[in-house]
């Protein structure tokens, strides 16, 4: 097997953690929110959210554009194809969708153990907070499944 193989292997694997860690994470940690204020769910939800981000999100953040980088130099791509123009567009907006989630996730979770060991907690501030992890969620998601899309298409637009 030669180094390229490898690469891509690895490429596809942290898409794929990147994607399937971002619906699984979104699936968790909206759940317990579906039950009426029960803190102790959504506490547990939210630690395991904030930790599987930091252990699989970020590692998959951070190999996606250095692989793909790789790959494409290798590849003898044209860094300038309109569909690899539109894929750096697309991460780029899901990663800035995707930072101010962490910030909002984690925020979420202080709030909540605060609120578990019995502080009172402004609950519009968190339902505002909540609100805004959910809309930032969608343009993430769509952005990543439209650059599989592109991945393995390469439309010539």
């Amino acid at each position: 097997m030669d180094f390229y193989t490898i690469i891509k292997t690895i490429h596809v694997i942290s898409a794929t953690i990147l994607f399937g860690t971002g619906i699984g994470i979104a699936f968790f940690f909206f759940l317990p929110h579906l039950r009426q204020n029960d803190v102790t769910a959504r506490l547990a939800a939210a630690k395991m959210t904030v930790t599987a981000d930091f252990l699989f999100t970020l590692p998959a953040v951070i190999a996606q554009p250095l692989t793909g980088a790789w790959l494409v130099w290798k590849g003898g791509f044209d860094w300038a194809d309109y569909w690899l123009v539109m894929t750096y567009a697309l991460y780029v907006v899901a990663g800035l969708c995707w930072v101010p989630v962490v910030l909002i996730q984690i925020r979420l979770k202080q709030m909540l153990e605060a609120q578990a060991v019995g502080t009172t907690i402004d609950q519009r501030a968190y339902e505002r907070l909540f609100h805004w992890w959910f809309i930032l969620g969608w343009p993430a998601f769509g952005g990543l499944v439209f650059i599989f899309f592109l991945m393995v298409a390469k439309p010539a637009w």
